[in-house]
Parts: C-alpha cells; sequence; structure tokens
C-alpha cells in the first residue's frame, strides 16, 4: 500500500511529501522460543512493522535474542538483566560485554527497578541497575530501562531518576520503557534526555494517565514498543501479543496527538534509527 509521508520538518527543515510505503519500528519485544522466529517477523511486515529490536532479560535471553537478529532482516537485540532476576545469580558481565561486541546489539538491557513485583530485593536491583548502567556507559551503548511501582507509589522512579544523575547519563542515551508514571517524572526523565516508550497499555479503556501523558511527550522523544509477548492492546488483550499489533498502538497515538498514522510512523522509526545508532 502506497501513503504519503511527511518529512519531518523539526528535523530537517523543510515540508513537502513523497510516495513510500510506511514503515513501523517496534522498538522493544520480547521472544516467545516456541514461535518461529521467521513467522513473527513476517506478520510484522505483512502489518507495516519493517523493523525489530528483541530484547533481552537475562544471559539466556539475551543469547536468544541474539540469535534471532541474525536470523532476521531488519532486526536487532539488546542484552541485559531485567530487575526480576536480578537476584538470581552473579552476574558475569564480562559475557555480556561480549555480547555488545556483536554487530546486531544496539543496547544494553532490559535493566531497570520494579518495585511492582520485587521478585528480588530492593537493594539487589539497584546494584545490578547501576553495574549495567556503567556498562553502558563505558560502552556508549543506549540503555532500555524498566521502572514499574506499587499504584501510587514512585520510589522506583525517584532511585532509577536518583542512579541515572549520579551517574552523569547525559552522555549516554536511555529510553524509559512502557511509560506508565505521571506527568512529574516524565518531566524528571525528560530533564536527562530520556526518550519515552509507549505500548498497547494506551488503549486501554482505563489507561487515561497514558494518553494524557502522551500530550507531553515531545516528538522526537517518542518510541513504539509491543513489549510482547505482553500487553496485548485491544481488542487483543489478554491474549498473546505479537509485534504486529505494533499498528494498533501506532493508530492510538495518532489520535491522540492529532497527526497521522504515517506521520507518526515517521517520526518515531526516525527517533528509533537515531536512539539505536543505526
Amino acid at each position: 500500500m502506497t501513503v504519503y509521508l511527511y518529512i519531518y520538518s523539526a528535523y530537517l527543515g523543510v515540508n513537502y511529501t513523497w510516495s513510500f510505503l510506511m514503515e513501523l519500528f517496534d522498538t522493544h519485544f520480547h521472544l516467545e522460543r516456541h514461535i518461529n522466529s521467521r513467522l513473527i517477523a513476517a506478520e510484522a511486515l505483512n502489518n507495516e512493522v519493517k523493523y525489530l529490536v528483541c530484547v533481552g532479560g537475562d544471559y539466556q535471553s539475551s543469547l536468544d535474542s541474539l540469535k534471532f537478529s541474525h536470523s532476521v532482516k531488519n532486526s536487532y537485540f539488546t542484552a541485559g538483566v531485567h530487575p526480576h532476576y536480578a537476584g538470581c545469580k552473579t552476574w558475569n558481565m564480562k559475557n555480556f560485554s561480549e555480547l555488545l561486541k556483536d554487530d546486531k546489539c544496539v543496547a544494553v538491557g532490559e535493566i531497570g527497578l520494579d518495585y511492582f513485583y520485587e521478585h528480588s530485593v530492593k537493594d539487589v536491583q539497584k546494584k545490578v541497575f547501576e553495574d549495567f548502567c556503567k556498562l553502558g556507559i563505558k560502552t556508549r551503548y543506549p540503555l532500555v530501562v524498566h521502572c514499574r511501582d506499587k499504584n501510587d507509589c514512585f520510589g522506583a522512579y525517584e532511585d532509577i531518576y536518583n542512579i541515572l544523575k549520579s551517574l552523569g547519563i547525559n552522555n549516554v542515551k536511555f529510553v524509559i520503557h512502557c511509560y506508565t508514571g505521571n506527568l512529574h517524572w516524565l518531566e524528571k526523565f525528560l530533564e536527562l534526555d530520556a526518550y519515552i516508550g509507549i505500548t498497547g497499555i494506551v488503549t486501554f479503556p482505563k489507561s487515561e494517565n497514558v494518553r494524557n501523558i502522551i500530550k507531553h511527550i515531545p516528538d522526537n522523544r517518542l518510541l513504539l514498543e509491543t513489549d510482547s509477548p505482553y500487553l496485548a492492546p485491544n481488542p487483543h488483550r489478554g491474549k498473546l501479543n505479537f509485534p504486529k499489533y505494533l499498528k494498533l498502538v501506532a493508530k492510538e497515538v495518532a489520535k491522540i496527538k492529532s497527526i497521522p498514522i504515517e506521520k507518526l510512523a515517521e517520526i518515531t522509526t526516525y527517533n528509533a534509527f537515531k536512539f539505536y545508532n543505526l
């Protein structure tokens, strides 16, 4: 399908259009091992999702993500330890440093803090998060950051903000993925030049806070993601999520921002390339 894309004037300083295919970029999904990698990519492409970043959450899933990225065109991977697994073992940072040398690796992550489930004690989470932040700073890789707290609590947001600020994160790009916080913390992270990832949660009826937040995210800081196999957007909520559903996220965000979905696709795909240094 041919559509008209708009050159993003904020970046290029011009106003004209050309005819091209819409290309979406799923900046964050997780691999389901029992599903064929090529099928995931083919179904995504059939829904105008051309680019994929497969995100690791521990060493094994980082390896699996590496393998995915080498088996599928226009795909990449990240390597890191999710806060759920921070307390599982002593992580060998040398192994992760080796993964970062792969030419398909684009970021350190998924790392961060999760005080909602708190599968690992907070002090351990913070130690692992800080260690991986230092790895990203040392290697100049962007950071993919998970931040979740209990309802109406913001301790995880505060701790992540303080750790990032204390490390001088301004020299390294980072994204707060699947953002569901409030306006205060959005503004604080934007002060550190954060990118903000939006998922299918934006389509949930009770997620008015996320829809309101989107109005305050600068266009050049916005990324789209599925976080699949989790958080399937409506009308697939409660079912297995896939990168092919990113278009449903894009439609809702474009509606909120009152711009054509084609323009949103161009803006967010440009942002993804810039964030991941592609």
